[in-house]
């Protein structure tokens, strides 16, 4: 437990720093002596920019539109779409950002259960929170960093909550899960995207983002862009003249296997945070210069954040030497952990599976083999936003292919889902895998992971994919200036997203949106097959379609540079003795327990003899609680977001008071379900989401035993 007994004296001296006017405790030097000069990190590069925000015209949390205006479906529209204005981008990014991750319904819980109307008091309201927002890069990738100080913020009990965005969010991605508790409780938030970021280049344009979601040229942008391929301009030319009108994302193009820096990234997120606090609240010594008055020993740091953000804080925590960080609480932590064939995994009477801890880029391109025609089994019937029919030719080019044996499509696509479920991905997620699939989450994973790993520029086209905008022909087209105008706010992560869909250069009859390409060697409409297989040739380093695996000399140089940079991004389980809590869906259709955070907790046990991780896996609850808004989702799935926030809940008191944190166990909540009518009933806490139990029944425990980990049914 951290305390600050930091004493101020009487007097205040204005502070100017950045053009804004704030004030801090003023000692003499001799008072101070035992406090290091604050010094802007070294790391942070260019102009800080700083805003305040009354909370009544416009806040940290919401914008300016509070619970009400963020459960409007359409977004705040700028008023001119070619010349949006920095404050119409930040509004239209955390709308976009907030609905992307929750269930934005009333009857879902928004603004009863959670949201940022609903106080740590109990009290509600629009939730508009006023305060100071930083922004800043660092270098040399220009990744985006931004601290949150809410007027609520207590110098005397400093607390930091690190919020580093999901998915290839920019860096208000997680303004709506960690962001929101932070500021409740009187936080400062540090966010980071991490290396991945909401920026579209246009190669057609030459036009990059810049920090606060602008557009600039890319020439008088240079240092200032979010982001700039690696190309000389006779290579983007020719490049253009092939390839006209493709867009390339840092995450994917950027040539550095940014997934490598997530933890680096957080931590040095923190140390801006550190920065920011002490120049706003930090004592004045006799020469006027702030003192670090707020430091680790005595600020409650939470590393924190869902799904990416969530592994680039376990990242950050099992880097931490400087003890930055003291306790981690995340949700669906996208981690991959180093491979210990020494334990297993168990659920309930199954038998148990050593081949865990796959890289996200390795099941990733396995799904975009086989889920298309999985999507046709006959107990994905009745899975919400599945198209059957889509998955017929796909099943028959499989079987053609010999990756089937099957002749009946009921036969096909029930065998496709075995192969999906034998590589470990479980059951309980299948149901789910449909609407992915056809919102192309798989295809972009594939595409995206392989592409980021392996370093490759945006120029290689990897196995023929590349990114554009289309027309009504699905061919690729001129990126339209309001679609890029507005990319920075309406992305939600990997494309398709937002106006810019997935290409397949190799379609025949021309390069068309992957979907709806054909393949070369099939001749149909089989959403792409050949890439497909490509892509997982470079991956695994296998060729399924060869039984002597015969592949070429660039696909093995390839793959191994793929397998570097996966080798790169692994986890040791080790977090330092840091007290943690991971929170799952059992029903995650993306990120694959087994395979991430059931293995990590194994790992963790294995490796880390002064373990303190708790892992909570929830039934019933899956990775995209913004599904729930839907008809086939609000009845089965209850939001796995109330027990992330639990666990902030439970972290922060264990930090703060010392408080036994509940032992490791399955969550139990139960669905909303269907009335008579059809109808659904509204999410209640009493009726639906027990809470994580103190003290679990045993049939309930998760334990780590005998070199396994075992997760009752």
């Amino acid at each position: 437990m951290k305390k600050n007994n930091n004493q101020y004296c009487v007097g205040l001296q204005p502070l100017l720093l950045s053009g804004l006017i704030i004030t801090s405790s003023t000692l003499l030097a001799d008072d101070v002596s035992k406090y290091g000069v604050n010094k802007k990190p070294h790391f942070i590069r260019g102009d800080i920019i700083e805003t305040y925000y009354d909370g009544i015209t416009d806040d940290l949390a919401t914008a300016g539109l509070g619970v009400s205006g963020l459960q409007l479906f359409d977004g705040p529209v700028p008023d001119d779409r070619l010349n949006p204005t920095t404050a119409e981008l930040r509004r239209l990014a955390i709308h976009t950002n907030y609905r992307a991750l929750i269930d934005p319904t009333t009857a879902g819980g928004f603004g009863r259960i959670y949201g940022p109307n609903i106080k740590a008091d109990g009290s509600v309201g629009q939730g508009l929170v006023s305060g100071y927002e930083v922004l800043g890069y660092a270098g040399p990738l220009n990744i985006t960093m931004m601290v949150q100080i809410p007027d609520s913020f207590d110098p005397d009990e400093p607390c930091i909550v690190t919020a580093p965005s999901s998915n290839s969010r920019g860096v208000y991605g997680a303004i709506g899960t960690v962001g929101e508790w932070g500021l409740k409780n009187n936080c400062a938030i540090t966010y980071t995207d991490a290396g991945k970021g909401s920026s579209a280049y246009s190669l057609q344009n030459h036009k990059a983002t810049l920090i606060d979601g602008r557009l600039e040229d890319a020439d008088i942008a240079l240092h200032d862009a979010h982001f700039i391929p690696k190309l000389s301009d006779e290579r983007r030319e020719q490049y253009n003249e092939q390839f006209p009108h493709r867009v390339a994302f840092k995450h994917a193009h950027s040539q550095k296997n940014t997934q490598r820096l997530w933890g680096k990234s957080v931590l040095q997120s923190i140390k801006f945070a550190f920065y920011i606090l002490n120049e706003k609240y930090g004592k004045i010594d006799g020469k006027g210069r702030h003192r670090k008055t707020i430091r680790p020993d005595n600020t409650i740091v939470i590393a924190s954040s869902v799904s990416n953000g969530g592994g680039a804080s376990v990242m950050a925590a099992e880097q931490d030497w400087q003890g930055l960080i003291d306790g981690v609480a995340v949700s669906e932590p996208n981690v991959t952990p180093i491979y210990n064939p020494s334990f297993s995994i168990v659920q309930g009477d199954a038998e148990p599976l050593f081949n865990h801890s796959l890289s996200l880029a390795d099941y990733g391109t396995l799904l975009n083999i086989y889920q298309s025609c999985a999507n046709a089994a006959p107990e994905n019937a009745n899975a919400p936003f599945v198209l059957p029919q889509f998955g017929v030719i796909p099943c028959s080019v499989l079987h053609n292919k010999g990756l089937l044996q099957s002749t009946t499509l009921a036969e096909q696509s029930t065998e496709a889902q075995k192969v999906i479920n034998d590589y470990g991905i479980l059951h309980e997620q299948n149901i789910v895998q449909p609407s992915h699939w056809n919102i192309s989450i798989p295809q972009a994973i594939a595409v995206n992971y392989p592409n980021s790993h392996g370093r490759f520029s945006v120029a290689k086209n990897l196995c023929g994919y590349s990114f554009a905008a289309v027309d009504d022909n699905n061919r690729p087209t001129e990126l339209p200036a309001v679609v890029h105008n507005e990319y920075f706010s309406r992305s939600t992560g990997i494309p398709p997203v937002a106006g810019i869909v997935l290409v397949n250069n190799n379609s025949l009859g021309g390069a068309s949106e992957n979907t709806v390409s054909i393949s070369p060697s099939s001749g149909q409409f089989d959403q792409n097959i050949d890439g497909a297989l490509c892509l997982r040739t470079l991956v695994t380093g296998v060729d399924v379609l060869d039984e002597n695996n015969n592949i070429s000399k660039q696909q093995k140089r390839y793959h191994r540079r793929i397998q570097k940079g996966i080798h790169q991004i692994r986890a040791t389980g080790k977090l330092r003795g840091k007290p943690a809590i991971f929170v799952t869906g059992r029903s995650d259709g993306i990120l694959a327990p087994n395979h991430s955070s059931r293995a990590y907790f194994g790992l963790n046990k294995l490796t880390d003899h002064s373990s303190r991780l708790h892992y909570y896996e929830v039934v019933n609850a899956h990775h995209l609680d913004a599904l729930n808004a839907f008809p086939g989702f609000n009845n089965r799935y209850v939001p796995l977001h109330h027990y992330f926030l639990e666990s902030l809940d439970l972290m922060f008191d264990h930090l703060k008071n010392g408080t036994t944190l509940p032992a490791s166990q399955v969550v139990r909540p139960i669905p909303r379900g269907l009335g008579t009518d059809n109808s659904v009933s509204d999410l209640e806490i009493a009726v639906h989401l027990p809470a994580i139990a103190a003290k679990p029944h045993a049939q309930n425990l998760i334990e780590f035993k005998d070199h396994q980990v075992r997760i009752p049914d």
